[in-house]
Formats: structure tokens, C-alpha cells, sequence
């Protein structure tokens, strides 16, 4: 299935059902009087979060949604079907926005949560109700209520616990295949992560989301590269994992380029809790190690962690230290809680 997330949408509720003129017509009553029932309420647009869609695809096939108009009132005192319901279902995490990009309506963060985004318009009184002691035969009926047109944004921001940050070929996309069920692209050339991954990971018993995003290059908030739109899927993360590529050259100023990012998207990333940690240590000696964790230190004032996601080396430190970054209400605890050993598995 293709990654989308973001997707403009038309909506328009239903207009409500006329009221009716009508007057009571039968053999042997001669002032039968005023029978005329209302008409019926328009549909509402509603908006559900669902469990098991982590994509706004659907709404590349499908942008207009409109719901029922209410039927007109009827004589003999019936009132006029109501217009059905129309349900927008999107997946958890996604934003809803108005026409100007920036509005906020709802954020849809809970399995089930609904928000009504145009309302359905009242049917209107038929003759009936204008009836009384002075006027005994109203011959007037009210309209129904027009329907509400809007034009919204959805944004998905995938609802992760873990979101990995690096410049491409970092390893971000090794890191969460070797310690998850998940299978991004893997290959040696920059930008094979086009789109976000989700994955699984597990540490003595304890389950987190790791979301991996697209590497970002100094400029990406400039819209160089794939741009910095992506930093959004990792706004609701608990905690960072920002990899370095131990064979980059300049770690330093790799580290500064992520960090100068951050920065200029905004959203409070920057201030996020960080682990940061050296990649790719299978290719250093140890010295070699600890001169670059030494450059990075004295450079940032950052303790750097070491690891390799080929040969797992330093991985299970790595998950534990982002496990104690993540509040116990964001852990899910798996059966085999006595284990010992980490998840990473060659």
C-alpha cells in the first residue's frame, strides 16, 4: 500500500427537508385544517479514528464527501426522513485542518474518537405548527436549513514512541530492521528511505513503536532533498534516536546538521530527549572509537553511545537506554517479561 499523508477533502453536509403545506381532505370533515409534517434533518460529516490504516490513501481515490439531504415533509402530518450520515475514517494520529493549512479542528489520537466537522441542517416546520386560535389555516412553511460546505486538510503524524533521525545512510533503516519485524529498504546509496516505516521493538519485556523517517540533509527545512515535512510523523515521540555514521569523515558536523534542522522546523523537537549514538562501529578499532566520541563530546557537550546494526553490537545498551526515556504508560509489556536477553537477534 502506498504512504500518503497528506490529503485535501471537500465536505458537505445535507441540507435539511422542506416543511409542507397541506390541509386535511376527507369525506364527512368538512374543516379537516392544517396537516402539514416537517422536513427532515440533513446528514452530518463525521470524522472517525479507526484502528488499522496507518496511510491517507483512500482520500487520493475519493475527495468529495457529502452526506444526505432530509426528504420533505409529507401531508397527513409526516415528517420527512432524516439524510444519512457521512464518515470520514482515518487513521489514528491524523490532523485535521482547515482550508488555510494551519487551523487546527481535531486531532484524532485515540482509536474511536469522533468530531463532527459539518453539521446537517434542521428540516423545516411544515404548516402545521403555525397553526393557533387566530389562524386556524396557515398556508406557510418553512424551508429547510442549506447545507455546510468546507474544504479541509488532513495530515497524518504517525504516533510512535522511538523516531530515528540521521543524515542518509546513517543506518536508521538497518537499526529497525535488526531489532524489528519490519522490512524497510536497505541499500548503499542515499535516499532509500522515501517513506516512514513503523516497527516494533522489544527489550526485556517491554514493546515500543520505532518510527524511521527519511534522512535529512543540511537545507531539508529549505525543501532540499526530500524536505523536513517528515519530521512531523516524529513530533509525538517520546524520545529521539539520533544515529552518526562512525565513517562519515565529520561526525561533528553531521551531528550539527540534524541538530540545525530541528531547529529551524520548530515543534519543540529540538527539545525533545535525545540518545545520540555512533553507527557503523563494526568498520572502527577502538581507538578510533573513542577519539570520534571524544571529538563529538568536547564538539556538542553529547555523550555519544556506540553500535552496529549489522553485527548487533552495542544494540540492546542502545534500546534500553530508549526504553528509560519512555513513561510506562506508552510501554507494552510482552509474555515473556523474565526474559533476559534483548530482542536483537543476528
Amino acid at each position: 500500500m502506498k504512504f500518503l499523508d497528506l490529503a485535501k477533502v471537500y465536505i458537505r453536509s445535507g441540507a435539511g427537508g422542506g416543511g409542507c403545506v397541506s390541509f386535511r381532505r376527507e369525506k364527512y370533515i368538512e374543516f379537516g385544517g392544517p396537516d402539514g409534517g416537517d422536513g427532515g434533518r440533513g446528514g452530518d460529516v463525521v470524522a472517525e479514528a479507526v484502528d488499522g490504516l496507518n496511510t491517507l490513501i483512500d482520500f487520493r481515490y475519493q475527495q468529495h464527501f457529502f452526506a444526505k439531504n432530509g426528504q420533505h415533509g409529507m401531508g397527513r402530518q409526516r415528517t420527512g426522513k432524516d439524510g444519512d450520515d457521512i464518515v470520514l475514517r482515518v487513521p489514528v494520529g491524523t490532523e485535521i485542518l482547515d482550508e488555510d493549512g494551519e487551523t487546527l479542528i481535531a486531532d484524532m489520537t485515540a482509536v474511536g474518537q469522533r468530531v463532527l466537522l459539518a453539521r446537517g441542517g434542521n428540516g423545516g416546520w411544515g404548516n402545521l405548527h403555525f397553526k393557533s386560535a387566530t389562524n386556524q389555516a396557515p398556508r406557510r412553511a418553512n424551508p429547510g436549513q442549506e447545507a455546510v460546505e468546507r474544504t479541509l486538510w488532513l495530515r497524518l503524524k504517525l504516533i510512535a514512541d522511538v523516531g530515528l533521525l540521521g543524515l542518509p545512510n546513517a543506518g536508521k533503516s538497518t537499526f529497525l530492521a535488526a531489532t524489528s519485524n519490519a522490512r524497510p529498504k536497505v541499500a548503499d546509496y542515499p535516499f532509500t528511505t522515501l517513506v516512514p516505516n513503523l516497527g516494533v521493538v522489544a527489550v526485556d519485556g517491554a514493546e515500543f513503536v520505532v518510527a524511521d523517517i527519511p534522512g535529512l540533509i543540511e537545507g531539508a527545512s529549505e525543501g532540499r532533498g526530500l524536505g523536513d515535512l517528515f519530521l512531523g510523523h516524529v513530533e509525538r515521540c517520546a524520545v529521539l534516536l539520533h544515529l552518526l555514521d562512525g565513517t562519515s569523515g565529520d561526525p561533528v558536523a553531521d551531528y550539527r546538521t540534524i541538530i540545525g534542522e530541528l531547529n529551524a522546523y520548530g515543534g519543540g523537537l529540538a527539545d525533545k530527549p535525545r540518545v545520540t549514538v555512533l553507527n557503523k562501529i563494526d568498520t572502527l578499532d577502538e581507538e578510533e572509537r573513542v577519539f570520534i566520541a571524544g571529538e563529538i563530546r568536547e564538539a556538542t557537550g553529547v555523550e555519544v553511545m556506540f553500535m552496529s546494526g549489522v553485527t548487533g553490537e552495542g544494540v540492546t545498551d542502545v534500546l534500553r537506554a530508549l526504553r528509560r526515556q519512555i513513561t510506562d504508560d506508552r510501554i507494552r509489556r510482552t509474555a515473556q517479561d523474565d526474559e533476559e536477553e534483548g530482542p536483537w537477534r543476528p
